[in-house]
Order: structure tokens, then sequence, then C-alpha cells
């Protein structure tokens, strides 16, 4: 069976279509003035419908990657409770705020450098206070 090269990259487009939403939704988790699960949910589907229907994908196609796309899901979250054990077994709680407080204020320094408000594109804000994970400030 030979594919077509939308249906060779439609996984790929599908990943492109989701990552600013992941990004949203881990926004407004950490300041607590997102839309609830449900619609951020509801929001995630709709467009994933709509790549699905742009790409041309059959309904086996739709459900083979939604499939894929949990299992992933499901191993990233396993991989980050992982790490976040494997730093509590290196740093002290106190080490740790330490950490987040270190890379927060260098991120907001490289945000103000770059003439980037308190506020990003997406509610993004100056408040220390926040429980941002170890590994997610570090990749920022």
């Amino acid at each position: 069976m030979k594919m077509s090269l939308r249906q060779l990259f439609a996984p790929a487009l599908l990943a492109v279509a989701l990552t600013p939403l992941a990004f949203t939704a881990q926004a407004d988790h950490h300041d607590g003035q997102g839309m609830d699960r449900e619609a951020m949910k509801e929001r995630m589907e709709e467009r994933r419908q709509e790549v699905y229907q742009r790409a041309e994908l059959s309904e086996e196609q739709q459900a083979a990657l939604n499939e894929a796309h949990a299992e992933h899901r499901e191993a990233v979250l396993a991989l980050r409770e992982e790490h976040q054990a494997r730093v509590a077994e290196i740093l002290s709680d106190e080490e740790q705020q330490a950490l987040r407080d270190a890379m927060h204020d260098m991120h907001a320094e490289y945000r103000q450098e770059r003439g980037h408000s308190g506020h990003g594109k997406r509610g993004h804000h100056d408040d220390s206070t926040h429980d941002m994970d170890t590994e997610e400030a570090a990749a920022e």
C-alpha cells in the first residue's frame, strides 16, 4: 500500500498543531486563571478534528493517531514523575525551590532584555510563587 505525502506527514502535522495547545495548557495551569480542564479538552478535541479534516484522514487513521497520542502522553507523564523523584533524591525541598527561583529570575531577566513585559502571549506572569517543576523551568 503506497502512502500519499499527506498521509505520510499527518502525524507531524498533528504534532505541530497540538504543540501550541500544550503550552497554553501549561501556562494556564501555572497562573490558575486559565480555562477549566473540560473547556480546554473540548478546544483541543475541536482543533484535533479540524487538523484531521484538513489532512483528509480516515476514521481508522484518526483512531490510530489518537491512541498513539494517548500512549505518548502516558509515557511522558511517567518519565516526568521519574525525573521529579530523581531531583528529589538530589536536592532538598529548599534547594529545589532555590533552583526554581533562580531559573525564574533568569527567565524574567531574559524576557526583560528582549523587551517583553511581565505578561507573555499566553498569560505568563512574573510571580515567583507559582509551582513550576524544575524540569519545566530548565526547558525555558
